[in-house]
């Protein structure tokens, strides 16, 4: 039995948020939400919102008991960047490329 709990749109680049999603995949919930509670970057807060939602939907959809739960998968994907310009010397404008990611989280069940 496994839930998931998925954030779209999340104005973070993939690359910085999978650094941060590494750290948890496998662990026991407490262990990670521990770990993300002291890691000093911005998608921490954002993974645990997730992890929290995650742990949730396993507690009220399918009766799981939160203290057996661990993380079975946890992945980002890129979403869609927003392409804004920045003007530069010359009349010339260079491109600033703002990227959204899809953080994904499942829990599921340790084997007894």
């Amino acid at each position: 039995m496994e839930a998931k709990a998925h954030a779209r749109y999340i104005r973070i680049s993939p690359r910085k948020a999978r650094q941060v999603m590494d750290l948890i995949r496998g662990k026991d919930v407490g262990e990670a939400i521990a770990i993300l509670r002291n890691t000093p970057k911005k998608a921490s807060s954002l993974i645990e919102k997730v992890l929290k939602s995650a742990i949730a939907n396993a507690e009220n959809n399918f009766g799981m008991i939160a203290d057996e739960l661990f993380v079975k998968e946890a992945y980002v994907n890129e979403g869609p960047t927003m392409r804004r310009w920045r003007p530069r010397a010359h009349g010339m404008a260079s491109p600033i490329r703002k990227r959204t990611s899809h953080l994904s989280i499942v829990v599921g069940e340790k084997e007894k």
